[in-house]
């Protein structure tokens, strides 16, 4: 049992274990493989996995980090399900301390419902799922959570700004062994965890601003993932329900993952 009343000793065990650490992870760095052709076509391979599921449901859990003017960092927890259809069909909520949103797209109009609120918008968004992300986050400032991973194209989006590439090898991620990619673009690193096998999905996404003090992250754990004739039949109608009121998209409060108490580079 170690004696934290003894300072001295206490410092040299502190020391000894960094010590160790630092010489665990050189010895692992040098063994890494940084095969950067080999990265890309383990990231290609999960693009064109999910581009050909034209049925694929899954649910997560993600976290996003926020820092405060005063350096505070503060992480805000989430957890939703995801089911879509391609080309045209999605169906997605997500539940955390702020808010309780469901999102759904039938092809022609995106409509974003707050439960907890019960007010609901729609917005006329005819097309593909690709142009609806595209739309509520460049038109309406909307993100999806995980949008990246639900494009027809994952490979050309994510890669698309990318200056450096490692493949670090094998990881676990909620008991699925995983290939671990990572990556830096302009201005920020990202890492994604894919699982080996015959369906490549993927696990775990992480996103580390580079340019903002702290280096908030934002990541997203899938689990449960189904795809094909496993996932569950749904009819992609949105229903609102009873008494819902329906209001102007810039109305409806906390429908994005980052709640309007938290003003950026507003104040506190």
């Amino acid at each position: 049992m170690l004696d934290l009343g003894r300072n001295a000793r206490s410092t040299r065990f502190l020391a000894g274990l960094t010590a160790a650490a630092l010489i665990g992870l050189t010895a692992g760095a040098s063994a890494v493989r940084a095969d950067e052709a080999q990265a890309k076509s383990l990231l290609k391979a999960m693009s064109d996995y999910l581009a050909a599921q034209k049925a694929l449901s899954f649910d997560f859990d993600s976290n996003l980090d926020i820092v405060t003017k005063e350096g505070q960092r503060l992480t805000l927890a989430s957890s939703g399900s995801v089911a879509l259809n391609r080309p045209d069909k999605v169906r997605a909520t997500r539940s955390g301390g702020f808010a309780d949103v469901e999102f759904v797209f039938d092809g022609k109009t995106a409509s974003i419902l707050g439960k907890n609120a019960n007010a609901y918008v729609q917005v006329s968004a005819a097309g593909t799922i690709d142009q609806v992300i595209d739309t509520l986050q460049n038109k309406y400032n909307r993100p999806m959570p995980g949008a990246d991973l639900l494009l027809s194209n994952v490979y050309d989006e994510m890669m698309a700004s990318v200056t450096d590439v490692k493949d670090l090898g094998s990881g676990v991620v909620g008991g699925v062994e995983c290939n671990h990619l990572a990556f830096r673009a302009t201005d920020f690193d990202w890492q994604i965890w894919i699982a080996t096998g015959d369906h490549p999905r993927p696990c775990l996404y992480t996103i580390t601003s580079t340019k903002v003090a702290g280096s908030p992250e934002y990541r997203v754990t899938v689990r449960d993932w189904k795809a094909g004739s496993d996932v569950a039949a749904d009819d992609f109608t949105f229903k609102p329900p009873a008494g819902a009121q329906q209001l102007d998209v810039s109305k409806l409060a906390n429908a994005d993952e980052l709640p309007d108490i938290f003003a950026v580079g507003g104040k506190q």
